[in-house]
């Protein structure tokens, strides 16, 4: 029999597990190993219960949340990826994708026609 170790975070905490760094940013400045990162991406793995039944915190399992790492405790349960225990307070930011709605919007024009057929 074979057994799976999970980890299930309590209280106010999330697990997260840390997206990869990236070692040269965009205008192409390579960073060093050392660099101090004030805040840091990564996916929630598992939700509290008592975060999972509380309305006023919005996250859920899957979201690419951005959050500070100073107090986030680091679990190493799996060898190429880090785990986070990390407060709820912690999670500054959860990414959301919004569709776009394609519903036509009246120009100016057709306002200035509709409050002169109102005065008439």
């Amino acid at each position: 029999m074979s057994f799976t170790e999970l980890v299930e975070p309590l209280g106010r905490r999330i697990l997260i597990r840390k997206d990869d760094s990236r070692q040269t940013t965009k205008g192409g400045i390579v960073l060093p190993d050392q660099a101090e990162i004030p805040t840091i991406t990564g996916r929630v793995v598992e939700i509290s219960t008592l975060i999972n039944n509380d309305s006023d915190f919005p996250v859920q399992k899957y979201d690419k949340v951005l959050f500070h790492p100073k107090n986030a405790i680091p679990v190493d349960l799996e060898s190429d990826n880090v785990l986070f225990v990390v407060d709820i307070d912690d999670v500054v930011a959860v990414f959301r994708r919004a569709k776009a709605e394609n519903t036509p919007q009246k120009g100016a024009d057709s306002l200035e026609d509709d409050s002169l057929d109102a005065n008439e």
